[in-house]
């Protein structure tokens, strides 16, 4: 894999206070070229879009952490995700010592191209090979960061909304060297609010899929949802976390009460009813906060 082409610096002050001795939230956008291919086995080759924040002042070299985006149910709210970023969790997630990276996937926003992550029709999903593309397009993205000189190479964390949540399992069931945890957030597959609120496509396929992901995954995981998710519903993330861990899989599993009018946003818009779970789950799997900073 070819070192990444910085496209856009963008150092930006983000978090409050002033002095040296703050924390300071930077972030700058690079391109990591990756090669995947649909469910058809059409291969595609380019450059994906990934904004990557950290804090110089963090001790070096800094665990990595990759953060995935879900998937729109309809191609114009695809392409309108511009820039993948989640400042408010990578914020929290630099906090706690890590270099943050947020791919913006094929066929997302500013990084274009195919739909490689197609799943197929409602009634007729094959949910393995879509997965199988983010998740490559996920261990480009972590091979490149750990060429940073402020990155460990033995240390990650993958993490993802939705879509990226079920990645995150994918990922566990890979086992890269040096992934040591990862976060599910509101995973499944197939879900639309609008037309079928709390009935995913095929969910006895996810439930498989989810079994085959714990036969071989040996990577904690910690899965966070709330039970007013309009795209899965109450029931069957329970049912998919069961057959995981009855694979053999070692996870955690945390079903918030009704949030909002949708929970499947808890990630994005209540930030502060997951934050400390995810820190005891970090914190038990050896990522520990770094000091706080004296103020000068």
């Amino acid at each position: 894999m070819q070192a990444a082409i910085p496209c856009l610096l963008a150092l930006a002050a983000l978090l409050a206070g002033a002095g040296a001795a703050h924390a300071r939230l930077r972030e700058v956008q690079i391109d990591v070229p990756v090669k995947v291919a649909n469910m058809y086995g059409k291969a595609s080759e380019q450059a994906i879009k990934v904004t990557v924040f950290f804090d110089d002042t963090n001790p070096r070299p800094a665990p990595v952490l990759v953060l995935n985006h879900g998937r729109a149910t309809t191609a114009e709210d695809r392409l309108k995700l511009g820039r993948a970023r989640y400042s408010e969790a990578s914020k929290f997630f630099v906090e706690r010592g890590f270099v943050v990276a947020v791919p913006t996937r094929v066929g997302y926003g500013v990084s274009g191209g195919d739909d490689v992550e197609d799943t197929g029709s409602c009634s007729r999903k094959n949910y393995p090979p879509g997965y199988a593309t983010a998740a490559a397009q996920t261990l480009a993205v972590l091979e490149v960061m750990r060429n940073r000189p402020d990155a460990a190479k033995d240390r990650a964390v993958v993490v993802g909304q939705s879509y990226g949540g079920t990645t995150a399992a994918t990922i566990a069931s890979m086992n890269p060297p040096g992934v040591q945890a990862s976060i599910n957030f509101a995973g499944g597959g197939g879900g639309n609010p609008k037309t079928h609120p709390q009935q995913p496509c095929g969910p006895q396929l996810l439930e498989r899929l989810f079994r085959s992901y714990g036969e071989t995954a040996r990577i904690p995981m910690l899965w966070v949802y709330a039970e007013n998710d309009m795209y899965f519903g109450p029931v069957y993330p329970r049912q998919w976390f069961q057959a995981y861990t009855a694979a053999g899989a070692r996870a955690e599993f945390a079903q918030y009460p009704p949030h909002g009018d949708d929970g499947h946003s808890l990630f994005s818009r209540f930030p502060e009813v997951w934050q400390p779970r995810v820190s005891e789950f970090l914190d038990a799997v050896g990522f520990r906060a770094p000091a706080k900073k004296d103020k000068p």
